[in-house]
């Protein structure tokens, strides 16, 4: 295979290198690049990258990944030059001045499957091909002779999607009581003849059986907390007695996760349990996720037929050729490409997802085919649903089936548990929540493209048959006029506020200037202030927006009323379809009136006496120095209160797992954030220790002399670092500010000695390709803030040390404050550091084969916060020099001595 004659470039922190068309390669300046970058089109690997590396935003050529989503779609590949020498089996490159020409070989290989009768994705490329020919695709013309007109005309991508199938309701599941041999034998089936048996992994099966007993009385689950350390199994632990349960009662189990990463664990690990399709084709096995989360067809189709304008456009013709490949549409975690969307910025996927509930369900021409739909049927007839939790929550508070909603539960990562609830039962009256409300009620504004179409239009023909119907949605219409339109930030900014909204927002923004304390003004964060002693005239300007919110909720209810009176009294017109799209606007109706309800109540209360249940504030969001939200904040103090009505009191049977559950031994946090106690049931307690040996393989250093604020010195002992473990270091960080500042120090400086750096917040690439980089390459080091310290699974030589910069306080927020208030001061702060803490260090020793150090650069650490780690793990205070001689020497193995004991309490 001959490489191809197109000149390829590659640029690193460590260079840049141009091979020409006949073979040559050297290496070259920036400017230099720049300008040959500009006079041809250069092969290159992850186009944006490349950009960000040479300081050239408006860089452009022939993008091997884009090559290879049209080629491959649906198929995974990390997109580096070792990724992708990997998914195409050709030699990897051993140094930064040999990827030119494995770009060449790459795109010779790519184009030649284009002419192999056994390229399995050959259906519908010719067709695509033609469309991206005329958006002139950079790529089009070297495919366009490869790729041959086939005999007969392609199907179109709407035409050759399979159909879901209506199924009859599943019976209610029957009352069994598992036997523990049972559980214990499908374990072993499971984890199969030649696995190591675990005596803890049995133990916690054995213990998960108890939550699928019959419950005893109404609104009384049966709860298990169970804490199960790393290396337990507890996959397959929970999985065994699921799979015989579901299999012995005919119901459904769910499986709730945090991560995306763990669902994809889960997918593959639940195959064990049960077969890819049942006899009838069905799927046993399903993962379900929000509306947000898969393609819409129709917002597809009007992208493909001019929706989309430049580089969106070629984008949609890409996930065209996705679609029709993927396995269930999702665009968010599944096997679309998390790259994709950042080769071309990722609005243009959000876009092509219903994320503002504007489903016209059986009004849409692909009604049979949707994606999301058929999930939703797929989950009501599955043995295992794999979700997350907030999709768990939001189902369970408004789901449309309330048969299909889950009432056997199992919270993995069920520490994130609280954090979830606090989102899913949040209210946030802002500017960005009011424009989308309005554009749902009135449809997009003048000069705005897309199928978006309001409830005039939506509705039609209701309005057309129900004279009262079609009163509500004009009294609606009228409404929601009061609401913000485009450019309304920009009208705060200049004091010319518009309707009550407007002018309630306005004041918030002047109030929270007035009144912040917080030093966010000069360093460019989010600034808020507490919803307290107010003034008279924003007190004013909140009734009148709450009037102007109280106007159009009461249309909005008129028309479900007459949506609900259409479904019990139906019109001859009116069939199957027509049904469902009536149900779907009734929920969606449902959603906004609660939504509307909960602004009101948070307005209401302005002026008057706190209501003790609740945290209220005013906020100006930010980001760098920029605004792009403003209004007001309601969370519960305690969100596991809406929690256990919600989500716990209809199920029977609910366990909350994870591997840093408890605060030590203490089980009070643990139980308290399960929302059992609102419901007056005592849950079941159980905890099993890690397998690992963590005085043999891991040590904690805490380093003494970095100084707290001191930029080049912890840039300098990153670096460091970094250098002695010749990569594999994943570094943590609690602001993002630092992570640039100490990422720009010595990304460079790395780079030269073969140690590439990556970094949330900096590289233009999302979190999930990321930490796939990172696991790929053993010499690669990846530096992030929250969303990397836990979730993310890198087993073996590509993690061997977690550098925190300092102890992970908690943001001094208004929310904080009242909830450490009322949480015992300090020691609920203490129990958050320790478990982000002990979470962190869960990334290290993933397998009884990992070895590694954990090492904060923090002198003033105190040591009550040392049980955080495991016992048994050794702790040195040291400088960074000792530190640098430990963390090159391997981990010692040795076992605690006194110069390791924790330190007096600081």
């Amino acid at each position: 295979m001959a490489a191809l004659p197109l000149p390829a470039i590659h640029a690193s922190h460590g260079g840049v290198w141009l091979r020409d068309a006949i073979g040559v390669t050297r290496g070259l300046g920036k400017g230099e690049a720049i300008m040959a970058a500009a006079d041809t089109p250069l092969l290159m690997l992850n186009a944006p990258l490349v950009a960000t590396r040479l300081g050239y935003p408006d860089l452009s050529g022939l993008d091997l990944l884009e090559l290879y989503a049209f080629i491959h779609p649906a198929r995974f590949v990390v997109p580096t030059p070792k990724g992708l020498a990997s998914a195409l089996g050709l030699p990897e490159p051993h140094g930064d001045d040999g990827v030119p020409a494995l770009l060449q070989a790459a795109a010779a290989a790519l184009l030649d499957t284009c002419e192999s009768p056994d390229w399995p994705e050959r259906e519908g490329a010719w067709s695509v091909l033609q469309s991206l020919i005329r958006m002139r695709w950079p790529w089009a013309g070297p495919l366009s002779s490869r790729i041959a007109q086939p005999e007969r005309a392609e199907r179109w991508l709407f035409s050759k999607l399979p159909e879901w199938e209506e199924a009859p309701d599943r019976p209610q599941p029957a009352q069994v009581t598992l036997d523990e041999q049972a559980v214990l034998d499908r374990l072993s089936l499971l984890t199969g003849d030649t696995a190591e048996q675990r005596p803890s992994q049995r133990a916690y099966a054995a213990e998960t059986a108890h939550a699928f007993t019959p419950r005893r009385r109404e609104a009384a689950p049966h709860v298990l907390l169970t804490q199960a350390g790393t290396g337990i199994g507890k996959t397959l632990g929970y999985l065994a007695p699921a799979s015989v349960w579901s299999q012995q009662s005919g119901g459904t189990v769910w499986v709730s996760t945090f991560t995306k990463a763990l669902q994809r664990q889960l997918r593959r690990e639940s195959r064990r349990a049960w077969p890819m399709h049942r006899a009838d084709g069905s799927p046993p096995v399903v993962v379900r996720k929000g509306r947000e989360n898969y393609l819409c067809l129709l917002n597809l189709e009007d992208a493909l037929q001019g929706g989309f304008g430049g580089r969106a456009a070629i984008l949609a013709q890409l996930v065209a050729r996705w679609a029709a490949y993927t396995q269930d549409g999702d665009m968010i975690g599944g096997d679309l490409p998390g790259w994709l969307g950042t080769l071309f910025r990722q609005r243009g996927i959000t876009s092509l997802t219903d994320r503002r509930g504007e489903c016209v369900y059986a009004g849409c021409p692909h009604y049979r085919k949707c994606f999301i739909e058929r999930a939703a049927r797929n989950s009501a007839q599955a043995d295992l649903v794999i979700a997350n939790h907030a999709l768990v929550m939001v189902n369970a508070a408004r789901g449309r089936d309330h048969a299909a909603r889950p009432t056997r539960l199992i919270f993995d990562e069920g520490h994130h548990v609280f954090e979830a609830a606090d989102s899913t039962f949040a209210a946030a009256l802002t500017g960005a929540e009011t424009i989308e409300l309005k554009r749902w009620v009135l449809g997009p504004e003048r000069g705005s493209k897309g199928r978006r179409r309001g409830l005039s239009a939506r509705l039609a023909d209701i309005a057309s048959y129900d004279e009262q119907g079609a009163k509500a949605i004009a009294a609606a219409a009228h409404a929601a006029e009061a609401l913000p339109s485009d450019g309304w930030l920009q009208r705060l900014s200049e004091n010319l506020p518009v309707g009550p909204l407007e002018e309630l927002f306005a004041a918030v923004r002047a109030t929270v200037y007035a009144r912040d304390e917080s030093g966010g003004q000069e360093a460019g964060y989010g600034l808020e202030t507490e919803a307290a002693q107010l003034e008279g005239p924003f007190i004013e300007m909140s009734q009148a927006a709450e009037a102007a919110l109280a106007e159009l909720r009461q249309p909005l209810m008129r028309l479900g009323l007459r949506l609900e009176a259409l479904l019990e009294d139906p019109p001859d017109w009116l069939d199957g379809p027509g049904r469902a799209r009536i149900e779907g606007a009734r929920h969606s109706l449902a959603w906004r009136i609660d939504l509307l309800s909960a602004w009101e109540a948070l307005l209401h209360r302005l002026g008057g006496p706190a209501d003790p249940e609740f945290v209220d504030w005013l906020a100006v969001d930010r980001g760098d120095a920029r605004e792009f939200d403003i209004g007001l904040h309601r969370r519960w103090l305690d969100p596991m209160k809406p929690f256990a009505r919600v989500v716990l009191e209809p199920s029977h049977g609910v366990m909350v797992t994870s591997a840093t559950l408890r605060d030590g031994d203490n089980w009070d946090p643990a139980i308290a954030r399960s929302g059992a106690p609102h419901i007056d049931v005592a849950p079941r307690l159980a905890a099993f220790d890690s397998p690992f040996d963590y005085g043999a393989q891991a040590e904690v250093l805490i380093v003494t002399d970095v100084p707290k604020g001191d930029i080049p010195a912890l840039a300098a002992a990153y670096g460091r670092l970094i250098e002695a473990t010749g990569g594999g270091v994943l570094g943590l960080f609690t602001a993002i500010r630092r992570l640039r500042a100490v990422y720009g120090r010595i990304a460079d400086r790395l780079a030269r000695g073969g140690l590439p750096l990556f970094a949330q917040h900096v590289d233009p690439i999302d979190t999930g390709t990321l930490v796939d980089i990172f696991r790929d390459d053993p010499r690669a080091s990846l530096l992030g803030t929250d969303a990397l310290r836990d979730g993310v699974d890198v087993p073996g030589h590509s993690l061997r040390l977690v550098v925190m910069e300092q102890v992970p306080w908690p943001k001094p927020s208004i929310l904080h404050r009242a909830r450490r208030l009322a949480g015992g001061g300090s020691a609920y702060d203490d129990r958050i550091i320790r478990a982000r803490l002990a979470q962190a260090f869960g990334r290290l020793i993933r397998s009884r084969a990992d070895h590694g150090h954990f090492v904060v650069l923090s002198s003033a650490f105190p040591s009550r916060l040392l049980t955080a780690f495991p016992p048994g793990t050794p702790v040195r205070r040291l400088t960074l020099d000792e530190a640098l001689q430990r963390v090159a020497s391997g981990v010692s193995g040795d076992p605690v001595t006194t110069d390791a004991a924790p330190a007096k309490p600081a």
